[in-house]
């Protein structure tokens, strides 16, 4: 039996979420919800979040598992906020989940944005180890270790699918950046071609897509064989030395994400905000190169 899936596209950050769900019990997880984050206002809304919710709804799902793929650096994660959500109308609190390698890259970028200890504990609700499986319905997911954009990195198998994050990107796009606190360019090859050796007709949803200079829709999945014959950085016979050397040297020229920083502090803590201050506002820490006169 294959899943239900529901593509759901958000523009401002070119992420691809996903509603996964069981046909017949009608359980289902949701895959990397984002919050809306305006920089220029400075302002977070919860409206493609709850188009999801209202997606959910009208199928008459039932959200057992809130699943993030990796910890985002490009957009704020909205499942904390979903999992309130979702008690606040009866169902029953889904556990917020992740890889079990968030523990290195909380405390790296705990020490970065100085957000104490206790802010990050107990914020993801559970951890998944390498290959383990788990219930969405009368499905069994397997969890797949995709390290390399971020150490932390996991897949999600569901039947004959399989959601990537940003592990893989679709062929005209490539792959990820590795630029990141441990990511790793190698690590990040070999997670590919995990990948490519799934039989041909499996599916890759991607956790991102930015269509070459507008030339297409945003594109939510390929098939492995369509990976494999035109994936432009890795195709079933790049050498791993020449997509290292190639990718190390893209990473350098690149610039930063543009949400990075209150991405990185928001999703750490599994989409909870920084210690409020008391009037509805939260604040994040903002690290500026000075001169060293002003230090």
């Amino acid at each position: 039996m294959e899943p239900t899936v529901h593509t759901v596209f958000h523009p401002q950050t070119s992420t691809w979420q996903y509603i996964v769900a069981c046909p017949t019990t009608r359980n289902a997880v949701i895959i990397d919800p984002v919050l809306d984050f305006d920089p220029a206002s400075l302002t977070v809304s919860t409206r493609s979040a709850d188009d999801l919710l209202e997606l959910a709804a009208s199928h008459g799902y039932k959200i057992v598992r809130l699943l993030e793929t990796h910890a985002h650096a490009d957009h704020l994660t909205a499942a904390y906020y979903l999992q309130k959500a979702l008690v606040a109308v009866g169902q029953p609190r889904a556990p917020i989940c992740i890889g079990q390698q968030i523990r290195s890259v909380q405390e790296t970028f705990g020490r970065k944005y100085r957000i104490l200890p206790e802010e990050l504990n107990d914020t993801f609700d559970h951890l998944f180890a390498d290959e383990e499986t788990f219930a969405i319905g009368n499905l069994t997911a397997k969890v797949l270790h995709l390290p390399g954009h971020t150490p932390d990195h996991i897949g999600y198998m569901v039947g004959e699918n399989v959601f990537t994050g940003d592990s893989i990107f679709n062929p005209d796009v490539g792959s990820a950046r590795c630029d990141f606190p441990d990511g790793d360019a190698r690590a990040l090859y070999k997670s590919m071609k995990k990948l490519l050796s799934l039989p041909s007709h499996y599916r890759l949803y991607t956790g991102h897509d930015y269509p070459p200079a507008s030339s297409r829709d945003p594109v939510a999945f390929v098939t492995v064989a369509e990976q494999r014959e035109r994936n432009k950085h890795v195709r079933g016979d790049t050498p791993e030395e020449q997509f290292v050397q190639w990718r190390t040297e893209r990473d350098r020229g690149l610039n930063e994400p543009r949400l990075l920083h209150p991405a990185l502090q928001v999703n750490v803590r599994g989409g909870r905000m920084p210690r409020l201050a008391g009037d509805g506002r939260a604040f994040f820490q903002l690290p500026v190169q000075v001169p060293a006169l002003l230090e």
